[in-house]
């Protein structure tokens, strides 16, 4: 079946009725649509078990003609997964399990009484909101992630329901390729990979590359999508292709038509297997549709899609050591220039951008370049997704306008710090970013003020620490992550991240010595102005910025020998306080190396000779008897 741009207009309206109960427009109590999360987090907890108990509870009372069960991608709060909202209603179900489901079923569907006990409290006392009112949604505004949580995935046809492919459209009846470019170089849409460029810019330098014809390739330009995501602790990219797969192909498809490209490439991790098949499925679909091969829409666009698998190198995160592994060749950055818009894959013209950025792209051509540049700052328009983990409340996927401060993200979403802990640092921007501490919070999120705080955008990663990281440890652990990843091929970087891990061992050791704060500071001011690719000019960030924000920390490691947050083993000792010690026994039976001793009803004694410093015996007292110093 080969559509035609009057086709996309007739599927919308043959699904309208999708339309109408997704947005909440729909009349309640008559059709309704129970949204099944099925991202990844709330797969691997399960949520499938709890959408077959859904089907089997609602055919079991026959209300199959009013209720439909929908599989969705990520709805983005996956501390509370799994979810199930009711639409049009805007009831959130969450943590469900299975067994829930026969009482959910007959008390609300049938009886027409939604279950309270299964739905989101903000708070003891406080009201049981609808979906839209939940803190962790009020302050996101969805652009990349318009569609999250709606649509199915795994059907086209609800993509078209609620607007897709429309942009498509619209870039090919009534705009050509360079208007295409200038309206998203007036909406000042930049890079969501990290580096930040700006994305018209880099679509114009594209298409005005000059194509030297050797025969080599059966094609004259590229397009990439990096769907790579190598940071630790993110998944941006990979929550947008299991959630809405055709937004990064509408997007890619009128960047390719914007850059003359007529091949594309979708490099994906391989550890996303979920993400994989429903890309895989998109694709079939959109060449079932003619969206995808020759003459698309009915023009004289032509354009098709590869999928290549990565096999985990963080390096490929940059772009010329991605496109290397796409030739079959060692996954290295290559020299700059020449750029990849000028000599790319297999020496032609080839521009990449990852998902997000993709993603962003038909928003923009439907709605105008305005209507994008309106949100956000100055210099950094439009939204940002980022990953917002760690020692945070509500952990999930949130989409932000730019200038939006870490304060508003880490507590208004995130809902603040667990057991009440005190705020530390948050970390932007992956392995290669900064630490951001309690004195920044009320930065702005947007390119230029992360990087005047030392750290970076990156791709969206977002980890939140309290008062129990050691910050000398979270630098020694990054700068081994990227030490680890590092390619070798330039010195700075393969040698230099070397000699600073080595010294970040001793400090965490107990071996640290004076003047070591400052070579690392040295150290890793050279790397930043010498290494070859992005991965070796950010790798010290974590580094500097715990030095910047931390260095106490890093004195009490050195000059004191011991560590504030009592985490690097070396320099922590356990101890028993006799005028708390009740003699109850439960550290010595929990001890794994059995160093404990005492009589019951007596005071207990570790010895220090034979403690591993794993700190169970801390862990089981009652009574506050185990002193950590």
């Amino acid at each position: 079946m080969k559509l035609k741009p009057e086709d996309i207009r007739l599927i919308r309206e043959k699904y309208a009725s999708v339309s109408a109960i997704r947005s909440g427009e729909g009349t309640r109590g008559k059709n309704i649509d129970l949204l099944v999360c099925a991202g990844t987090g709330c797969v691997s907890n399960h949520s499938l078990k709890v959408k077959a108990a859904l089907i089997a509870e609602i055919e079991k009372h026959k209300l199959q003609d009013r209720i439909k069960v929908v599989t969705t991608g990520c709805n983005g709060f996956c501390a509370n997964g799994p979810i199930v909202v009711v639409k049009p209603e805007d009831i959130f179900y969450q943590l469900l399990k299975p067994e829930d489901i026969p009482h959910l079923v007959e008390e609300h569907f049938l009886e027409g009484r939604p279950v309270e006990r299964l739905m989101y409290r903000p708070g003891e006392g406080k009201p049981i909101p609808k979906m839209a009112s939940i803190p962790f949604f009020g302050k996101q505004q969805l652009i990349a992630l318009s569609n999250r949580g709606t649509v199915d995935p795994e059907k086209i046809e609800e993509y078209i329901a609620l607007g897709g492919y429309q942009a498509l459209a619209k870039a090919l009846t009534e705009m050509s390729a360079e208007q295409v470019i200038e309206e998203i170089k007036a909406s000042g849409l930049r890079g969501r990979g990290g580096a930040g460029f700006p994305t018209g810019k880099k679509w114009e330098f594209c298409r005005n590359a000059r194509v030297v014809e050797d025969g080599d390739s059966a094609f004259a330009k590229y397009i990439i999508c990096n769907a790579d995501e190598g940071d630790p602790g993110a998944f941006m990219d990979r929550s947008i292709v299991e959630s809405d797969p055709h937004a990064l192909l509408e997007g890619m498809l009128i960047g390719a038509y914007a850059i003359g490209a007529t091949h594309g490439f979708i490099y994906i991790r391989a550890e996303y297997p979920l993400a994989l098949e429903r890309l895989t499925q998109a694709l079939e679909q959109a060449r079932e549709y003619g969206l995808l091969g020759e003459r698309i829409l009915g023009s004289d666009f032509s354009f098709d899609i590869t999928v290549s698998k990565g096999a985990g190198a963080f390096v490929c995160g940059e772009e010329t050591s991605l496109i290397g592994s796409l030739e079959g060749k060692l996954p290295e950055p290559r020299v700059r220039p020449p750029y990849p818009a000028q000599y790319g894959y297999m020496g032609k013209p080839t521009n990449i951008n990852n998902v997000e950025t993709w993603a962003n792209v038909p928003h923009i051509i439907i709605r105008g370049a305005e209507w994008f540049s309106a949100i956000g700052t100055d210099t950094s328009k439009g939204t940002k997704v980022f990953s917002l983990v760690g020692k945070v409340n509500n952990t999930g996927l949130v989409e932000v306008p730019m200038g939006i401060t870490m304060r508003e993200i880490v507590f208004d979403i995130g809902g603040g710090i667990p057991g009440g802990k005190r705020f530390k640092a948050v970390q932007t921007g992956g392995p290669s970013g900064g630490c951001i501490p309690e004195s920044l919070l009320d930065t702005p999120v947007d390119y230029e003020s992360l990087v005047q705080a030392g750290s970076i955008m990156g791709s969206g990663g977002m980890i939140v620490m309290d008062e129990d990281n050691c910050m000398v440890e979270v630098a020694r652990y990054f700068i081994s992550f990227t030490q680890q990843e590092s390619c070798g091929k330039c010195t700075p970087c393969r040698e230099g991240t070397w000699h600073m891990l080595n010294i970040l061992e001793d400090i965490t050791a107990g071996r640290g010595r004076e003047g070591d704060i400052e070579l690392l500071e040295k150290m890793g001011r050279q790397i930043k102005e010498t290494a070859l690719c992005g991965l070796g000019n950010t790798a010290p960030n974590p580094v500097l910025t715990t030095i910047r924000y931390f260095r106490d920390e890093y004195e009490a490691h050195i000059r004191d020998g011991r560590c504030p947050a009592r985490v690097c083993k070396a320099l922590i000792t356990y101890s028993i306080d006799p005028v708390n010690c009740t003699g109850c026994t439960a550290c010595a039976k929990n001890c794994p190396v059995a160093c404990i001793s005492g009589e019951r009803k007596q005071t207990h004694v570790i010895d220090q000779d034979r403690c591993i410093k794993c700190g169970m015996c801390y862990s089981v007292c009652n009574f506050d008897a185990v002193r950590v110093e």
